[in-house]
């Protein structure tokens, strides 16, 4: 690959690159969806998704960790797939991750007056239209796209303001959990938890086939690794410790929902962590804080994912693929701009496009990133083999076994999407991996084969 002779300021540290990987990972769903899960596959199976789902993440996330370390450089997914497997595996790669982290963008617009909402009711101003049953109301685009505005404004003006942002809005996130916690430790019930196990138990797997969308975020770390200031094995350490604590996030804040409303209420909960919130503490002030919470994951996994669509389609750029207007760094913020730029414009369009296709935007790009978590192994095991002596500051013992073990268990959450499966993609979302495979289809032939 061609590298650019202007790269990226190194400015992130420890806490800074923690705390982008963990808040990009919890994001909204721990406020919006926990009652759904708890109710889809009860108090324990939640747990039990988590833990298989993490299981599988963790596997992946030691290959990535490695690789991280051994290459930090910009870009990623698509570094180690382009020295390892070569171009065009490694487009395709890339493509599928680059729809993953663009779908999470365009969805954090939609989710932010939804969250908004909740603290002030009065933010509907009237309905545009309705799309797929999905009414477009205008004050719920006017504040999508402000929020678009603000987040691509701190990202284009450099990763120092983004990771401030970070930081404060991370420390307010594990504030609003911490207030759960508590009023669960105190107030909750073992028995309100029951059923332990939903039945059917198939709930379960409805609940682990959304374990990659929500715990895609990690990833981050490596894509901005030319902007971290930290010696490359911690690089490491800190990529495979943040997807511990998400895990352990996940499951802690859905046991304290299950524990602070039966299961036969949560299906009438409009946002259950809140609702529990409310519950455990007998006051509106404790839901309050949770939404606040909720709004910071809106807004911490939008600024990690504006920052890793943007590296992605950096390093795309780079190698030939994407226009090279997407590969130059702003002058004095030293940051991709036309790349933010472009993410920020999807997400300024997405509000008027209502929820469902939204959601079904965001189960595409779930199934995107597993196809890239099944790459990165492939890479980690090639690059072992062909290159035994590259520097592996953090090094994975027994290769062999996670580099297969984390491929099998991505070709395992790979084969829930598919047809057949009790938690297959709907056919709206079939289309939407169809369309985006033919488009990048035609950008390959447009950019390698130009003359064709």
């Amino acid at each position: 690959m061609a590298e650019s002779s202007e790269r990226f300021a190194r400015v992130l540290k420890t806490r800074a690159v923690l705390a982008l990987s963990f808040s990009a990972m919890i994001g909204w769903s721990w406020v919006l969806f926990t009652g759904l899960w708890v109710e889809e596959a009860g108090s324990i199976g939640v747990l039990i998704a988590f833990g298989v789902g993490g299981l599988a993440i963790g596997c992946i996330a030691f290959t990535y960790a490695e690789l991280a370390s051994a290459l930090p450089k910009a870009g990623g997914e698509h570094v180690y797939t382009h020295i390892a497997l070569g171009k065009s595996w490694s487009f395709v790669c890339t493509w599928a991750l680059l729809v993953a982290y663009a779908t999470v963008c365009v969805f954090e617009s939609v989710a932010l007056p939804t969250a908004v909402e909740y603290l002030v009711p009065s933010i509907r101003l009237g309905t545009l239209w309705t799309i797929v049953d999905s009414p477009v109301d205008v004050g719920f685009v006017l504040v999508g796209i402000a929020g678009a505005v603000a987040m691509t404004a701190v990202n284009y003006i450099g990763i120092r303001a983004a990771s401030v942002v970070q930081n404060i809005v991370t420390a307010a996130i594990v504030g609003a959990g911490v207030v759960l916690f508590a009023g669960a430790f105190w107030e909750g019930s073992i028995a309100t938890a029951k059923p332990f196990v939903a039945t059917p138990a198939v709930g379960v797997l409805s609940v682990l086939i959304m374990v990659p969308a929500l715990m895609v975020g990690f990833d981050v770390i490596p894509q901005s690794a030319e902007e971290i200031d930290l010696p490359p094995r911690r690089i490491g350490v800190l990529l495979t410790f943040s997807v511990a604590l998400a895990v352990l996030w996940y499951g802690a804040i859905s046991f304290a929902v299950a524990s602070a409303i039966p299961n036969a209420e949560l299906g009438s909960a409009d946002m259950a962590t809140a609702d529990a919130a409310t519950a455990l503490w007998n006051n509106p002030w404790a839901g309050y804080a949770l939404v606040i919470g909720g709004i910071g994951g809106i807004l911490t996994s939008w600024n990690a994912f504006i920052i890793g669509g943007s590296r992605v389609m950096f390093a795309l750029a780079e190698s030939g693929t994407l226009p090279a207007v997407f590969a130059r760094l702003h002058p004095r913020f030293r940051t991709p701009h036309a790349a933010i730029v472009a993410l920020g414009v999807l997400a300024c369009v997405s509000p008027f496009f209502g929820r469902t296709i939204l959601v079904w935007l965001v189960n595409t790009g779930s199934l995107a990133v597993v196809v890239a978590y099944i790459f990165v192994p492939v890479a980690f095991l090639v690059l072992r083999r062909r290159q035994p002596d590259l520097p592996r500051p953090f090094q994975v013992r027994l290769p062999r076994l996670v580099g297969v073990t984390a491929i099998v268990l991505g070709l395992g959450l790979f084969c829930l999407y598919l047809p057949g499966s009790p938690s297959a993609l709907a056919w709206p979302e079939w289309t939407i991996v169809l369309i985006w495979t033919a488009l990048g289809a035609v950008v390959w032939i447009w950019r390698v084969y130009p003359r064709l």
